[in-house]
């Protein structure tokens, strides 16, 4: 694996700071059922690296005590977690909003029968990826036989509500590019995707979510190896767009990583960069904060870290985990 971190430090990224916290995404882990090509967490079926319990147990206390309305549920796959449905059922009893970033497959796996189930009663929002509306394309991306799987999984959520008009059960894709391009226009993608997956499966979703692939971890090391990485990064300053930089995700999110750590972002934490050191405005948190520390201390005003992969998110239409930041 090529580290890439070495080529996105130095930077002439605009400086950013945080605004109010209004989302906590946490990852639970890096275990997953799948190995995608495009995986910016380098997650896979031998990662063991997973969540304590006794950190599982502290994410409600902190989304009351910062009073963050969203918990977002990311990995690997969340839901190989032995704590996840315990911490979802904590948060919804807190009455808040909670974000499942689902691979689909794992709906088909042994043990995860009733998760659709699970995630419809609690009223979870399901994020799913589905990188084409083509088997051959996501077969390529993903491994073979996801495609079908993830068709099937679809329509299990279907069944159960999720996407469907008035059911308030969210169900929304994502897409990733096959490879060094940018994401075409979301909202004209987005109808490509409903028109295509209604009529030949039946399937409907409440939006489509186009992420840009990041140079980092799995997707960055393939670059590299392809002599690619410096043309792509190209592409990306090429087509930085500065009127995206009030929407990016870091303004009101914290990452926290499997050990409690927190990071700006998701892409920061793997890369392994912490919240920077920010004493003027650091509001009590330590140079390299853990989520304990969110339970005294307020990260807003907190300088942001960036590199070079932030032209990632402000390139063309922009990305984050909520897709594009303009049309």
């Amino acid at each position: 694996m090529h580290a890439t971190l070495p080529l996105l430090r130095a930077t002439e990224f605009p400086p950013l700071r945080r605004g109010k916290l209004t989302t906590l995404q946490v990852n639970l882990g890096y275990r997953c059922n799948q190995a995608c090509v495009h995986c910016h967490v380098n997650a896979g079926p031998s990662r063991t690296e997973m969540m304590a319990s006794e950190l599982v147990e502290l994410i409600p206390q902190v989304l009351v005590a910062r009073r963050i309305p969203t918990l977002d549920l990311t990995g690997g796959a969340p839901e190989l977690h032995a704590d996840f449905r315990k911490l979802v059922l904590a948060a919804r009893a807190l009455d808040l909003r909670v974000i499942d970033r689902c691979n689909l497959t794992i709906l088909l796996e042994p043990g995860q029968e009733d998760l659709g189930q699970f995630l419809a009663e609690q009223r979870v929002e399901v994020v799913a990826s589905l990188p084409c509306y083509s088997l051959e394309n996501v077969d390529r991306q993903r491994g073979k036989g996801v495609f079908d799987k993830s068709i099937t999984a679809l329509r299990q959520l279907n069944a159960l509500g999720y996407g469907q008009p008035g059911s308030g059960l969210t169900l929304n894709l994502v897409y990733n590019p096959q490879g060094p391009s940018l994401p075409p226009d979301q909202a004209k993608l987005q109808a490509a995707y409903k028109r295509e997956l209604c009529e030949h499966f039946g399937i409907v979703f409440n939006e489509l979510l186009a992420l840009t692939n990041m140079p980092i971890q799995r997707f960055g090391s393939m670059l590299v190896s392809k002599g690619q990485f410096n043309s792509y990064m190209r592409l990306l300053k090429d087509n930085f767009a500065p009127g995206n930089l009030a929407n990016v995700m870091c303004h009101t999110l914290v990452s926290v990583d499997w050990q409690g750590h927190l990071y700006d972002c998701d892409f920061n934490q793997q890369l392994g960069l912490t919240l920077p050191a920010d004493s003027a405005t650091s509001r009590g948190l330590p140079a390299r904060p853990h989520l304990r520390d969110l339970l005294q201390a307020d990260p807003a005003g907190r300088a942001i870290a960036v590199a070079d992969h932030c032209y990632g998110c402000t390139a063309g239409q922009g990305s984050s985990c909520g897709g594009a930041l303009h049309e």
